[in-house]
């Protein structure tokens, strides 16, 4: 998948968690969530890859299921460097990265299929 098309829907889904999810700011503007996926894609580049490799024998251990928390943890770095929380909202900050956390996952994962099956079909 064209990576130009990545960023736009990663940064569709954070203006779409923003607006949706209770615990973060409803009046972000598509100019944070660019930012904010733009801040996502460095943490992704840059720290993802370390915490995976310090966190491998947990992942093996767990048959891959501590790649959430790992995905949980690279959200939850992202939102709080742009400051995305809304803390009027009476939501405990953690639950609302949890949500926004498994959306992300969600849409990452579709998005990976995605392009999985177009290189495929080539």
């Amino acid at each position: 998948m064209n990576m130009l098309l990545r960023f736009i829907v990663t940064a569709l889904t954070f203006w779409l968690i923003a607006k949706y999810v209770p615990g973060f700011y409803h009046n972000t503007t598509l100019v944070n969530a660019l930012i904010a996926a733009l801040v996502f894609g460095i943490v992704n580049a840059l720290i993802g890859p370390i915490l995976r490799l310090i966190s491998l024998p947990l992942t093996i251990i767990t048959l891959g299921l501590f790649t959430f928390v790992i995905n949980y943890l690279l959200f939850v770095i992202t939102v709080h460097f742009v400051n995305m929380y809304n803390p009027g909202s009476g939501i405990n900050p953690w639950v609302a990265d949890l949500y926004g956390a498994l959306i992300m996952m969600v849409v990452s994962t579709i998005m990976h299929q995605v392009g999985k099956t177009e290189t495929q079909a080539s």
